[in-house]
């Protein structure tokens, strides 16, 4: 099992910090330190065990890390990097948990130049509504998906480190490059988010909106979920990843105008056999996603 001397979560949130909780639970690492815009957020973490001290971005805190995760919203990762650029330690490796790759990749190549060969991006396709210190838990990430999309100057050595430690938190580690990547991730997981936040913000805006609100049953509150997410985490992302989602978005609206073809034509038939399709192939992969 790999074990980490000493790592730097910046973001000590759901996210950081489950990564965090995990790998102490698993005693796969020495020392945690926390990096973050909040004080008090760092001291909550520090406070539930999440961390076990608080740092900074100065040289005591970057200089003798082993790993470092960048656990923040990627609109905050340019200011990140940019920061911590010059206090990284010559064996420090590096990865990421944002969402979308290609801009994380880019402003690596920008910001972490000196250190592209120990920065290894990735992505935990795991997390909750929640967000937060008081939301992280060990096994977030057990029997989820983690994807690697490590860059050609990579050593073999930093991307084994990044993937025994997703490893060793449960997850399932697979690779892929980062545009296809940016682009599946566009279809399953950031256009529902946009959906959800568009159902609700649309009914919400209605002058009968709370009533709306109380005949709401399980079907509503399952499929809105997601729109309890960090607003800021979302909006990022879909600017990050805006030309694949605005394609996701254009294919959904045409199956959209689909089936209000469907429906405006009183076509019971057609709409039926979209309907059984869907179920059919939502249930071939429910198995495999658990």
């Amino acid at each position: 099992m790999i074990q980490i001397e000493k790592l730097v979560i910046v973001g000590a949130g759901l996210i950081g910090g489950s990564f965090s909780l995990a790998l102490k639970k698993a005693g796969a690492v020495g020392r945690v330190v926390g990096v973050g815009r909040r004080a008090e957020t760092l001291e909550r973490a520090r406070q539930l065990g999440v961390i076990d001290a608080i740092g900074g971005y100065d040289a005591d805190t970057f200089g003798d890390a082993s790993l470092v995760l960048i656990a923040t919203p990627v609109g905050q990762m340019q200011a990140v990097m940019r920061s911590m650029a010059g206090l990284l330690g010559g064996s420090t490796v590096i990865t990421d948990g944002g969402s979308t790759k290609q801009d994380v990749v880019a402003l690596a190549r920008a910001e972490l130049s000196n250190h592209l060969d120990r920065f290894v991006p990735g992505h935990p396709i795991a997390g909750t509504e929640n967000s937060g210190p008081d939301a992280a838990f060990s096994d977030l990430y057990r029997n989820r998906r983690v994807v690697l999309t490590p860059l050609p100057e990579n050593t073999p050595a930093s991307v084994a480190m990044v993937r025994e430690s997703w490893e060793t938190c449960g997850a399932r580690v697979t690779e892929l490059p980062a545009a296809e990547h940016d682009a599946a991730l566009a279809a399953v997981s950031h256009l529902p988010h946009l959906l959800a936040f568009a159902l609700v913000d649309e009914l919400a805006a209605r002058p009968n909106g709370e009533q709306m609100f109380s005949f709401s049953g399980g079907g509503f509150r399952d499929f809105t979920r997601i729109a309890s997410s960090h607003p800021e985490m979302w909006r990022d992302i879909a600017l990050a990843n805006q030309q694949a989602l605005s394609r996701e978005l254009a294919s959904y609206r045409s199956k959209l105008d689909q089936l209000q073809k469907l429906l405006d034509a009183g076509d019971g038939a057609a709409m039926e056999a979209l309907f059984d399709r869907a179920r059919i192939a939502r249930a071939k992969w429910l198995p495999v996603s658990k």
